[in-house]
């Protein structure tokens, strides 16, 4: 996949939608009836890119503040979703350790990873950070993963939702109908090719978490060192 037009592609279809009011709204983010959780392998940028993502969003904030912002503690990039958040997973029918096994199996050791976050992109959902990567390693995990756990009887559901190729991270949502929208897009616009800096993947976290990787839900249940 060419990530750039990717992205590019993904930001030109989505900023029309949102400019035709054609954009979705989530209405569970602050839902205490939302039971959807799961268990997800990620890493997390470094302080100094994630600080950098703040001060896009604090400009965002100061035009539409009724938006759903993430907090350094929840950004993150998404390795692989390996269940899903569905209501009603439950952490206690699945046995941790062999998942923390095969996915130690699908690991590449050594892997230089560097993930750059250049650039803002958009869904008719969200705002993300572009994240572009320097090597092919990451997905190389990633396929490691998909053939693992296929042969695998443990309970995944990779893939089901889109077969994950990018690097981005997810730093807004929509909750409300977007205020002010041309200088909300105006502010994007002017991200959109904005350096926020790059980090070296040097661990990754099997989590088990909530929709949003709230951290007040998220709980660690392994880190991998790569």
């Amino acid at each position: 996949m060419n990530l750039e037009e990717h992205y590019n592609k993904l930001y030109a279809d989505s900023i029309i939608k949102i400019k035709d009011d054609d954009y979705e709204i989530d209405h569970l983010i602050n839902s205490p009836l939302d039971n959807r959780f799961g268990i997800t392998l990620l890493t997390r940028p470094s302080v100094e890119v994630k600080n950098d993502i703040q001060k896009f969003l604090n400009e965002l904030k100061s035009i539409d503040p009724y938006q759903y912002f993430y907090g350094n503690s929840d950004i993150h990039v998404t390795v692989m979703s390996i269940i899903s958040c569905y209501n009603g997973f439950q952490l206690e029918r699945i046995n941790i350790s062999e998942y923390i096994n095969l996915i130690s199996k699908s690991l590449v050791k050594n892997s230089k990873i560097k993930i750059e976050f250049k650039g803002v992109t958009a869904s008719p959902s969200c705002i993300m950070i572009q994240g572009f990567m320097n090597t092919n390693f990451l997905n190389l995990i990633r396929n490691n993963l998909r053939e693992n756990f296929k042969n695998s009887n443990l309970q995944q559901s990779i893939d089901k939702r889109y077969s994950l190729q990018t690097a981005h991270t997810t730093v807004v949502r929509f909750q409300n109908k977007i205020n002010n929208k041309p200088a909300f897009l105006k502010i994007i616009e002017a991200y959109r090719h904005y350096d926020f800096g790059s980090f070296e993947v040097k661990n990754l976290e099997l989590v088990y978490n909530d929709w949003y990787q709230k951290e007040k839900h998220v709980k660690k249940l392994y880190e991998f060192s790569i």
